[in-house]
């Protein structure tokens, strides 16, 4: 595998990239750690493709998806009194590229190994998750007692203001 470099396209434009290499492309549809691969490969080493190269493929581990920064759009119109200001934040997704392969190989076990692996730490994390909201249902049983409590004092702080309600009316019907 002599295959030094790759130029693939993704999200309209085109990248070279050899094994290793961190790069930043538009947004994929896909979770950090998943195994993401790019099909429509140019160029792979000496061999340039018409338009693409037959078999050949990339394959790269999905690092992390953010925002850029700001990008500021000021539009001004002069002496019109014309001011606009908007902001935009593009979404990337940085990708680790793991391999370059042609002639219709696959992406390695390693590669996948790791998509694994991820997963099963997403599954371990739910779980903790699931004690954390039988302790939260076991937490406001506790907390309902108080609230009869609470519900027998405002029953007989209502009758209070009722009697003390009329004395108000009367005041108003003085003062008029």
């Amino acid at each position: 595998m002599n295959m030094t470099f790759a130029v693939i396209k993704t999200g309209g434009k085109q990248y070279k990239v050899a094994a290793n290499d961190v790069i930043k492309i538009e947004k994929l549809e896909a979770e950090a750690g998943d195994i993401v691969t790019f099909d429509q490969v140019l160029m792979v080493g000496d061999t340039i493709g018409a338009p693409l190269v037959e078999g050949a493929l990339v394959a790269a581990e999905l690092v992390e998806t953010k925002k850029q920064k700001t990008v500021i759009i000021f539009k001004k119109r002069r002496r019109h009194n014309s001011r606009r200001r908007n902001g935009h934040r593009q979404l990337l997704t940085t990708v680790r590229i793991t391999e370059i392969l042609t002639g219709g190989a696959k992406p390695t076990i390693k590669a996948a190994a790791k998509a694994e692996k991820t997963e099963a730490v997403a599954e371990k994390a739910p779980a903790k998750k699931a004690t954390n909201a039988e302790a939260a249902a076991d937490a406001p049983a506790k907390k309902a007692a108080p609230k009869k409590a609470a519900a027998a004092k405002e029953d007989t702080a209502a009758e209070k203001p009722a009697k003390k309600a009329p004395a108000k009316k009367a005041d108003k019907a003085d003062k008029e």
